[in-house]
């Protein structure tokens, strides 16, 4: 069914949620996992005295990524389940739906926070992904009573 799932994940609640369910689907269905991390650094400072600021930014995301990637390789292991994570810079979403057509992913598993009754007005990331994905998008959704 699923050979390879794609699971967005910034270490965030919902983030957790959807991968922890990606892991069980992915050990249920004998699918290894790819782990990807986005860093958006949106409105990006030009002026070269801020430019050393967005150096040492950059540095703290890619580290804090390479510190969450190994938190879900460790989740995957844990269940026996192969994962391999990857760190790209650009628009979360565009970067998601970019690498699952690469041919990367036969699906992608996502958290989506809960938004409360305006959420389907608001949008998000998830929403994004199920909007322009190409694959397959198994979002979990959390509820309000995991805030």
């Amino acid at each position: 069914m699923y050979d390879t799932i794609l699971i967005p994940y910034d270490g965030s609640d919902e983030a957790k949620n959807g991968a922890k369910h990606g892991i069980e689907l992915a050990a249920a269905l004998g699918s290894s996992v790819h782990a990807l991390y986005v860093i958006d650094l949106p409105g990006v400072p030009r002026a070269p005295a801020l430019r050393d600021d967005e150096e040492q930014l950059r540095r703290e995301y890619e580290e804090y990524g390479e510190k969450i990637m190994a938190e879900i390789s460790a989740l995957a292991a844990q269940h026996g389940v192969d994962c391999s994570a990857e760190i790209r810079s650009g628009s979360v979403s565009e970067q998601i739906v970019e690498y699952a057509d690469e041919g990367e992913a036969d699906a992608i598993v996502m958290g989506s926070a809960y938004r409360g009754k305006l959420g389907n007005l608001l949008g998000g990331t998830t929403d994004k992904v199920v909007r322009s994905a190409t694959v397959p998008v198994i979002t979990q959704r959390m509820n309000a009573d995991e805030l």
